[in-house]
């Protein structure tokens, strides 16, 4: 059905501009494919109808929010690790859904991704748990035997993202010591093909989940690489995140450079403990970066140097990470602790602006992901995502800055709706999707389902 949208508070993101595209008054049109098929200030033009009409009465319109690093099976296992940086972290959480079967992954990535809708995040770029189980780190080294599960483990995943109605692109582990390099292949081949068969308007893209930082597999990078250019899938790799074992963690840079994964698009995740020359040398390349600011603080693991990147032409985008280390889905306090950190790191409040913020967090990752032309702002041709949030419930006082305040103010006690597609799917917190409380009761049978296999996790 097509929506016409009236009286908004416009914020359009739009492409090509520094500018937020903000409009004191406007409208919408959706069409019945889902895709803006107009927009404007002031009111509609005359004879615009629709099937349905939203009148925003004053309230803010903005893109939903894109979230470029995220990990959205781990929504029941929030609270763990809370005394540790990454691996102690890692041990604590992964070591957990080590013991947890398809099933159970797939209902706790559904809780996951209408959590993240339900706080306005309509795009994800989703990190299934890899087939290959975690295992404790030593020096930045893994330890232990591998354990490898088998392809329904990734599948139950994909499903639960699919069924919620996120919109996310799919990453996996290629689990590169697992194997022969034919199964290896084989493996991923079957992975990426299994999300293939999803709905493309949901179900946006492949990705590899970038291990080298974690493998001790000397050629990973090339694996990698190679997959890359076989399947036509992007990759985006955790790395240089935890402040433990620093000059071993740079030393693999050099892997990703010398294979060419670089100039392929590399999306670096977390990046922060960096040298100038390594970031020269991306930024040369032509790889991106995904920066998690409230897991990067949650985790104790550092600042990234966003500013000085951005400033160098390196893309970057913003995630939300997971909800087992941020906790709260909440991307308007994800923009604020990153507005915060850099300010507080570089004294200058210049450093990173809210309107600079609201753009990483929507367009900006929807640029890195490779997704840009059908999400991350409001335009034309683009599908319909969007948040209605009243800076009245709870009132926020007078609109001065009004997208500045949009940043600074809002939260999710001020998000009335939330939108895919032109089509309601969160109202108030309340998600519109038939199996949100069926998840919600399975992810609560977790503690008593995992505790008699894992025993009680920090």
């Amino acid at each position: 059905m097509s929506l016409l949208v009236t009286h908004a508070r416009l914020i359009t993101v739009p492409a090509g501009t520094d500018d937020p595209g903000y409009l004191e008054e406007g409208w919408m049109l959706v069409g019945d494919d889902g895709r803006i098929a107009g927009i404007g200030a002031g009111q509609p033009p005359a004879g615009t109808t629709a099937d349905e009409t939203l009148d925003a009465a004053g309230r803010f319109v903005a893109p939903g929010f894109v979230s470029s690093h995220s990990h959205l099976f781990t929504s029941g296992l929030r609270g763990l690790g809370v005394a540790d940086t990454l691996y102690g972290w890692c041990d604590s959480m992964l070591g957990t859904t080590r013991v947890m079967t398809p099933e159970q992954m797939y209902w706790s990535t559904l809780h996951g991704s209408l959590d993240f809708l339900s706080n306005g995040v309509t795009t994800a770029y989703n990190f299934t748990d890899p087939l290959q189980a975690w295992e404790s780190m030593v020096d930045g080294k893994r330890v232990g035997d591998a354990v490898l599960r088998g392809l329904e483990y990734h599948y139950r995943q994909a499903d639960g993202t699919r069924d919620s109605g996120i919109r996310f692109v799919d990453a996996s582990g290629m689990d590169v010591t697992a194997g022969t390099p034919d199964e290896v292949f084989d493996r991923f081949a079957a992975e990426v093909a299994y999300t293939r068969t999803f709905d493309p308007d949901f179900a946006l893209g492949s990705s590899i989940m970038g291990q080298v930082q974690w493998s001790p597999h000397p050629e990973a990078a090339e694996f990698e690489v190679e997959a890359m250019r076989r399947y036509g899938v992007t990759n985006q790799a955790h790395f240089l995140e935890s402040p433990e074992a620093v000059p071993h963690q740079q030393s693999k840079f050099a892997l990703y450079r010398d294979a060419g994964a670089l100039e392929l698009g590399l999306t670096f995740g977390h990046f922060i403990q960096t040298t100038p020359e390594i970031i020269a040398q991306s930024v040369a390349g032509g790889a991106s970066m995904s920066w998690q600011p409230a897991s990067n603080g949650r985790l104790a693991s550092g600042t990234a140097l966003v500013p000085e990147m951005l400033a160098m032409g390196m893309k970057v985008g913003v995630g939300l990470d997971d909800q087992a280390c941020t906790d709260l889905s909440d991307p308007w306090q994800n923009m604020r602790i990153g507005i915060y950190a850099q300010r507080a790191r570089t004294k200058d409040p210049l450093s990173m602006m809210p309107e600079q913020m609201l753009r990483l967090h929507t367009l900006g990752s929807a640029e890195i992901m490779g997704v840009a032309d059908r999400v991350g702002s409001l335009e034309v041709g683009k599908f319909a995502d969007f948040v209605l949030v009243d800076p009245r419930r709870p009132d926020a006082g007078p609109l001065w800055h009004p997208v500045r305040s949009y940043v600074l103010a809002m939260s999710p006690r001020n998000l009335v709706a939330v939108y895919v597609g032109g089509k309601l799917v969160d109202a108030g917190g309340s998600s519109t999707n038939p199996l949100a409380a069926e998840a919600s009761a399975k992810v609560h049978e977790l503690p008593e389902a995992v505790v008699p296999l894992r025993g009680h996790p920090h």
